[in-house]
């Protein structure tokens, strides 16, 4: 673990201050719409541009890598996402902060994969299990200690977003003045889609609902939380529950998919999370009746935390049931075809959530959210009656967070071993890794 930390020490600092700013933005920008009196639509659609761009940074970054190098591509992308949140508080218009998130979304997949290839090629068959692990840690860490930082100033001010940009900036400083010489990279192509589906159905439908719960649920959270007339603080304490409880359940939940049906499993898990949602609804009705009729915020905090812990393991649980049905060699490929499908559910998740919300109301979210829970649940109970369950012994549940890039999902222990790294000296001896 020492080690793991001395050789990727700069990297780690710089992703964590980039989630910072990211887990503040995403918050930051959905109470300034509810401030800004956008619609729900507008707010919706506006969100998704991240996601939009996501998914076009994913099919264009290897190539731009592969021309450039790494460091270049990552201080570029990182001066980009700088750049960009300055600008939402230039032009504050639902339209224009589309194509901003959009910039966004092409700028933290480029950084996410620069990042994870580093990683990659930086550990060894013994120790990317353990890098992996601190890698996700950092990145649901940083998220939740960023959404706290709502409480620095009013969102209607600028100043939030000069301390984004800073703290953006920032993420830099570690990463170009480290002395590790750059990754070899290589190109990872995923499964055709067609092949995915036929190989696991359960794991390419699943990704693509999912996907649309957890883009909505990110980005829509705090704009369900200023709607519903909850402080700044409690806006805050609210998305950082979301993110690390969701984060200390991946481990608990992934080893009981590893000893039981992990259809089974990812059913249950998704029927808690509508169960969970239900609740949460019903207490957030009550919240607000008059006198002794009200109940407490902190019960939708315990029922938003239990929602949490069943729905955000999800992704992993995906990975690793897809990864059942296949051998070993393609788990890789398999994962950035899950990746891929995750993605198309995604870039619409905020704008269909938003019409629930336009429909139902605030508590639209939640319905949105186990609608499509339950959707996935259905489609597993059916699949579990026209499919036996596979004994796999090379598949195995990892922890993985859902923005990983092909690049990342070979930090998984279970994929193919990996080329060990090969040590380097510089000009003064020092010795690289």
């Amino acid at each position: 673990m020492n080690k793991v930390l001395k050789n990727s020490w700069a990297l780690f600092l710089g992703m964590g201050f980039l989630m910072m700013a990211y887990g503040y933005q995403s918050s930051l920008l959905g109470v300034r719409a509810v401030q800004e009196e956008f619609s729900l639509a507008a707010t919706g659609f506006m969100m998704s541009g991240y996601f939009v761009g996501y998914f076009i940074g994913t099919s264009t970054i290897t190539s731009l890598i592969s021309r450039v190098g790494h460091i270049r591509v990552f201080a570029a992308f990182a001066s980009l996402a700088s750049l960009v949140i300055l600008v939402h508080s230039v032009f504050v218009n639902p339209i224009i902060w589309f194509i901003l998130r959009v910039l966004t979304g092409i700028s933290m997949v480029c950084i996410y994969t620069v990042a994870e290839s580093w990683l990659n090629d930086r550990s060894s068959n013994k120790n990317r299990g353990s890098v992996l692990s601190i890698y996700m840690v950092i990145l649901y860490g940083s998220m939740g200690i960023g959404m706290f930082l709502l409480n620095f100033s009013n969102p209607i001010n600028y100043e939030p977003f000069i301390l984004i940009s800073i703290i953006t900036s920032i993420a830099l400083i570690p990463i170009l003045l480290t002395k590790k010489k750059p990754p070899t990279f290589k190109k990872i192509k995923g499964m055709p889609l067609k092949e995915l589906y036929e190989t696991s159905p359960f794991g390419v439908v699943s990704a693509f609902f999912y996907g649309t719960i957890q883009s909505a649920l990110f980005t829509l959270l705090a704009v369900y939380a200023a709607s519903m007339n909850f402080t700044i603080f409690q806006i805050s304490l609210v998305t950082f529950l979301l993110a690390i409880s969701g984060a200390i359940s991946q481990y608990p939940i992934g080893k009981l998919s590893d000893k039981y049906d992990r259809r089974k499993v990812i059913v249950i898990s998704t029927f808690g999370a509508c169960i969970f949602a239900f609740l949460a609804i019903i207490s957030a009705g009550q919240m607000y009746l008059p006198g002794e009729l009200g109940t407490s915020k902190i019960w939708f905090f315990i029922f938003l935390i239990f929602f949490s812990i069943c729905s955000l393991p999800m992704f992993s649980l995906i990975c690793a049931h897809t990864n059942d049905y296949i051998p070993k060699e393609k788990f890789v490929a398999a994962g950035a075809g899950i990746q891929f499908t995750f993605g198309l559910g995604a870039m619409g998740g905020p704008f269909l959530c938003s019409i629930f919300m336009n429909i139902v109301g605030s508590n639209g979210f939640f319905v949105f959210l186990l609608f499509f829970h339950a959707l996935i649940g259905v489609f597993g109970v059916y699949r579990m009656k026209v499919r036996a369950t596979v004994e796999n012994p090379d598949s195995q549940f990892v922890a993985m967070p859902s923005t990983i890039t092909p690049a990342g999902i070979e930090l998984n222990p279970t994929t193919e071993p990996i080329e060990e790294p090969v040590k380097t000296e510089d000009a003064q001896g020092t010795t690289n890794l």
